[in-house]
């Protein structure tokens, strides 16, 4: 399935459609680090990130992995960790993938500057949590979770985010 990011604020797929937040930099064709863009391209979907203290394993096609209170993703473009999965406590900067607020319970990775990853192009690309109102991301594409959860749902191994250059 191709899951398409509407440049306005929505996902859809197939006959679906939702309202989404996207990067406060907007969708960018030349992705940085720290830029706040969502990246123009086409990408495939990774694992699924879930907090099982707060909710049911999500039903999807995708791999799911239980998060950790250990878990980080590396943001720091000048360490061979850069844009990855990461145990903590770790020496490089980094964003906690256990935190406190909602956004981050379910969590989809995006395979975007994965094979291979390019240092300072771009890291921690997901679908997640959108905020109240649908503030913008750092990068990110963000539902309701009743949304994304729904998404998820209708998701396989092989399908890809396609998000178009404004």
């Amino acid at each position: 399935m191709r899951i398409w990011i509407e440049p306005d604020g929505y996902v859809r797929a197939g006959p679906h459609r939702w309202r989404c937040a996207l990067g406060r930099g907007g969708i960018g064709t030349a992705k940085r680090e720290g830029d706040g863009a969502t990246p123009a391209g086409v990408y495939a979907l990774g694992r699924v990130f879930y907090r099982a203290d707060r909710l049911s394993k999500p039903r999807t096609g995708l791999p799911v992995v239980s998060l950790a209170p250990t878990m980080g993703w590396c943001d720091d473009s000048a360490h061979t960790d850069y844009n990855r999965l990461i145990a903590l406590p770790h020496p490089a900067h980094h964003e906690k993938m256990w935190r406190a607020e909602s956004v981050y319970d379910v969590v989809v990775e995006v395979r975007y500057n994965t094979d291979p990853v390019v240092s300072g192009l771009g890291s921690a690309i997901f679908l997640h949590i959108a905020k109240p109102g649908y503030t913008p991301t750092e990068g990110c594409i963000a539902l309701k979770i009743k949304d994304l959860l729904e998404l998820l749902s209708l998701c396989n191994e092989g399908d890809v985010v396609n998000i178009p250059a404004s």
